[in-house]
């Protein structure tokens, strides 16, 4: 019953006047949308399962982006605009091996370009510990067992791992699921389109890191990049887990980065040029074809 009346209210809204009234609203601004994994056709999703997107659900949402909006590298997105139009950037956090294979692929088959925000720390194959922990529940963690992982371990791997006992040699997340390797970065960094930002070293929460780490979390990170893929990185940060704080922004800064993303907040205006709290739009594997549209209308979307 919920399921048909979010439907019915979906249709209602696309539909209705409030998504043609922000239609023309939303010409002069643009979207960053952030995903996380794609998962290959046919395969459950693991782990903390609204981070895994099927790739079929994938290649329809970029469908109708392109329907919607001018699609642009994010190192565009603050130039003057080509036309009057919505402008919309894709990036990917974490550097799932699916995206990098499964979804820089759907990407390459439109001719559509995205950036993927890596933490060099956690390449190599290796599992993440939400989609240990998570386990593929239903519902995903526990908001107050996350909470606590975040603020009283750090968001750090090996802290986690030791609270929960999930241990990553233990992990049953299949390969697609895992971290990519540096040489799957290079072989996604010669599609056409495809560049790499900074994700932090290691992936900790900002908010609770501060002094020598908080610098080095984020110097290593972008160097390690620089040296790495010289001609491929952007020096853009996205906050591990979407979070941020005063520090980390003033951090950012000093270490060289143009600007730094969230994971929400909707819509951005790019008149007011880069910024280190910048919105982006998280889509989550539930969020629904018809409520994909309505934020790409400039409702919903937060």
């Amino acid at each position: 019953m919920r399921g048909t009346l979010k439907a019915a209210l979906e249709s209602a809204l696309l539909h209705g006047g409030p998504a043609a009234l922000n239609r023309r609203r939303t010409r002069s601004r643009a979207l960053v949308l952030a995903y996380h994994n794609i998962i290959p056709h046919d395969e459950a999703p693991p782990g903390e399962r609204a981070l895994h997107l099927p790739r079929a659900e994938f290649a329809a949402q970029l469908e109708q982006l392109a329907r919607a909006c001018d699609v642009v590298p994010l190192a565009d997105l603050f130039r003057p605009p080509a036309r009057a139009r919505p402008r919309a950037a894709v990036t990917f956090d974490d550097a799932y091996l699916g995206a990098v294979t499964e979804g820089a692929d759907e990407l390459s088959r439109r001719g559509l370009p995205a950036t993927f925000f890596v933490a060099p720390g956690l390449l190599g194959g290796r599992s993440f510990w939400w989609d240990d922990v998570a386990g593929g529940a239903l519902d995903g963690m526990p908001a107050t067992l996350r909470e606590a992982l975040l603020t009283e371990c750090g968001g750090r791997d090996d802290a986690v791992r030791a609270r929960t006992g999930c241990a990553a040699a233990e992990s049953k997340v299949a390969g697609w699921a895992r971290s990519a390797s540096e040489a799957a970065l290079a072989a996604l960094v010669r599609i056409p389109g495809c560049t790499l930002a900074s994700h932090t070293w290691d992936h900790p929460n900002l908010a609770a890191v501060g002094g020598d780490d908080l610098a080095r979390q984020l110097d290593s990170s972008l160097a390690w990049l620089r040296a790495k893929f010289p001609e491929a990185t952007l020096p853009w940060l996205t906050y591990p887990y979407g979070l941020a704080s005063k520090a980390a922004a003033a951090a950012a800064a000093a270490a060289g980065y143009t600007g730094a993303f969230r994971v929400d907040g909707g819509w951005l205006d790019p008149e007011r040029g880069p910024g280190f709290t910048l919105p982006r739009l998280n889509v989550p594997a539930n969020l629904t074809r018809r409520g994909f549209a309505l934020r790409l209308a400039g409702l919903l979307c937060r």
